[in-house]
């Protein structure tokens, strides 16, 4: 296997080449997502995305520079929308139902899973050295659920008898898991249910408002 070749920065490329490098960024994740990372080859790539193989050479030598730039798109996809105002850093049961809400009703949740994850179970059975950057990007998205129940604590919300980082494990494990069961049976039913029973665990661990505390 070659040396590891780090994805080219964004930043040091110009408007127009950034653009390029996220073109085919966005179609080798799809390509990927379809036909699995041997089945890809350059010249997929470059009719899909509109460039010439010199093109693709300048931003991405090997396939394995590729295969870990494309993780560090998704990932950073993926993290952003959780880090968004949207569900307000997670910090309430409410956040959470409205994060489970969200991928219930996605009309394409059950034709895509969780792209991400897809990604993931796509590339870790080749023998690319990518390992490093899949677990690094699925342990920040475990911290936005574990730093999000810690505030919970912080707040009040729930005990401090709660293990944030196991919480947080197993809501990001129902979400893989349901999105893969209703990825297979093209229902949204697994997903749902697993979300719920998920967040209904936290939901054991609510505290009292503190105005009933005060009434007993």
């Amino acid at each position: 296997m070659e040396a590891r070749t780090e994805a080219r920065a964004p930043q040091k490329l110009t408007g127009k080449g950034q653009a390029t490098r996220a073109r085919i960024l966005e179609h080798a994740a799809e390509l990927i997502y379809a036909k699995g990372v041997h089945a890809t080859n350059n010249e997929q790539l470059r009719r899909a995305a509109g460039i010439s193989g010199s093109q693709l050479n300048y931003y991405f030598p090997t396939k394995e520079s590729l295969v870990l730039a494309v993780i560090q798109w998704q990932a950073e996809r993926v993290l952003t929308f959780h880090r968004s105002e949207r569900f307000t850093r997670f910090e309430s049961l409410d956040s959470l139902r409205e994060w489970a809400r969200y991928y219930i009703a996605y009309e394409r949740s059950c034709q895509e899973g969780c792209t991400l994850g897809s990604l993931a179970s796509e590339i870790i059975k080749t023998d690319l050295d990518v390992r490093t950057e899949l677990a690094s990007a699925f342990r920040q998205w475990i911290d936005i659920f574990r730093d999000g129940i810690e505030r919970m604590q912080q707040l009040g919300r729930i005990s401090a008898e709660a293990d944030p980082t196991r919480l947080a494990h197993l809501l990001l494990s129902a979400f893989q898991g349901g999105m893969l069961l209703a990825q297979v049976a093209r229902d949204i039913a697994p997903l749902e249910d697993a979300l719920r029973a998920a967040i209904d665990h936290v939901r054991a661990f609510a505290m009292p408002p503190a105005e009933e505390l005060e009434d007993q």
